[in-house]
């Protein structure tokens, strides 16, 4: 059976422990978690008649005090940058992460997650902004942890990248 390491690259507070866990558990829960470090989940999928499974690492999220472990990247077969919507300063910090992983583990397939879709009417990020990121050849998704709403989706869809690769 294939198994592909995927990291969750973000900055603090944009979902990524939530998504993960509303991905292999089904669950959500109102009670912010902080990840101190990494925390490793599996789950595996199948994808055009093939079992892969996924090894996701919920890295720690980042701020001006503390930077992601670059090391926790190496060996990655993919990763998902997420931002939340509601907080326009996260989709800076995910583009200038894009940069140090690709410095790190080099080019390797990757999707911008747009979370918590379930309040967008809050959202300080802009179509336009997305639009950009669209024609410069990134692939976007905009999920909702507390929902579900593309999170099976965006597992699957990196999945399949990584199996193209």
């Amino acid at each position: 059976m294939l198994q592909k390491k995927i990291c969750m690259v973000g900055a603090f507070a944009t979902g990524k422990t939530s998504l993960v866990a509303r991905f292999v558990t089904s669950i959500f829960s109102e009670v912010y978690q902080t990840t101190v470090g990494v925390k490793i989940d599996k789950k595996i999928v199948n994808l055009n008649g093939k079992d892969l499974t996924l090894i996701l690492w919920d890295l720690h999220g980042e701020d001006n005090f503390q930077k992601v472990r670059m090391s926790y990247l190496r060996g990655s077969s993919g990763y998902l940058l997420v931002v939340d919507g509601t907080r326009r300063n996260t989709l800076d910090k995910a583009l200038e992460l894009q940069q140090r992983v690709e410095e790190t583990i080099g080019k390797v397939p990757f999707i911008l997650v747009l979370n918590k879709s379930d309040i967008s009417n809050e959202w300080e990020i802009e179509n336009r902004e997305m639009d950009e990121l669209i024609e410069k050849g990134w692939h976007l998704i905009k999920t909702s942890a507390k929902t579900g709403l593309g999170v099976e989706e965006l597992f699957q869809m990196l999945g399949l990248k990584i199996l193209e690769e």
